[in-house]
């Protein structure tokens, strides 16, 4: 029969490696738990990044007029943007819009005549996407159904 000393000291001896055991483990998630914290604040601090860009006029006003293609992405009208950051053709249609002639609305058979396009479907159908991108990005609106005009334009 084992001695109560024994008994203690194999059940200490247990314990004391158990205790070992959970310091690593405990180790082991603190290491993992910072490096999880350093990823967070990284991310934290690139989306404060990115909205402080994004909110910036100067810098939405700058980067189209840069990197402006035919065929390019109409940004979203800020303020005090100018039709300048637009890509040419559609920097064309908002000249014509803003003309006397575009002060009514036009419709786009009318925008192609005046851009010097023949007026046929295909051309036609172009310029009705470009001027409905206009219009969904705040540089134009639909005073009726396809009829167009510049935003500052007045109701026909």
């Amino acid at each position: 029969m084992p001695s109560v000393l024994g008994l203690l000291e194999a059940r200490e001896k247990k314990i004391r490696e158990e205790v070992a055991r959970l310091r690593e483990e405990a180790e082991r998630v603190r290491a993992a738990l910072g490096e999880a914290e350093r990823t967070l604040q990284r991310l934290v601090d690139a989306r404060v990044t990115v909205a402080e860009v994004l909110a910036d006029p100067l810098a939405a006003a700058v980067e189209p007029a840069r990197g402006a293609v035919t065929g390019s992405v109409v940004p979203h009208r800020a303020e005090d943007m100018k039709a300048s950051v637009l890509a040419s053709d559609y920097q064309r249609i908002m000249s014509v819009l803003e003309s006397e002639a575009g002060r009514e609305g036009m419709r786009c058979q009318q925008l192609a005549v005046a851009l010097s396009l023949e007026a046929v479907p295909a051309k036609v159908e172009g310029l009705r996407s470009k001027a409905k991108h206009l219009v969904e990005r705040g540089w134009a609106r639909q005073v009726r159904p396809g009829v167009f005009t510049a935003l500052a334009a007045p109701a026909g």
